[in-house]
């Protein structure tokens, strides 16, 4: 069963019994990635790392030409 099956099944039943709706697929993803990035920049900060860009920081020392 897919996820738009099972949305749709979900919204039948509740619409049977009364209930309000559940969420449309994908609602919510972008608010979770979010939250799991704040929650990397704050661990980040109580571990004492730098909080953000370090993906970028990382990428931009490794593609770097090195100087002899």
């Amino acid at each position: 069963m897919s996820i738009t099956q099972q949305y749709l099944l979900d919204t039948h039943r509740a619409r049977l019994h009364g209930e309000p709706e559940p969420p449309a697929p994908g609602r919510h993803d972008l608010d979770v990635l979010r939250a799991l990035r704040d929650r990397r920049r704050f661990r980040a900060v109580i571990a004492g790392r730098p909080a953000g860009k370090r993906v970028r920081y990382a990428l931009r020392r490794l593609l770097r030409p090195r100087t002899p």
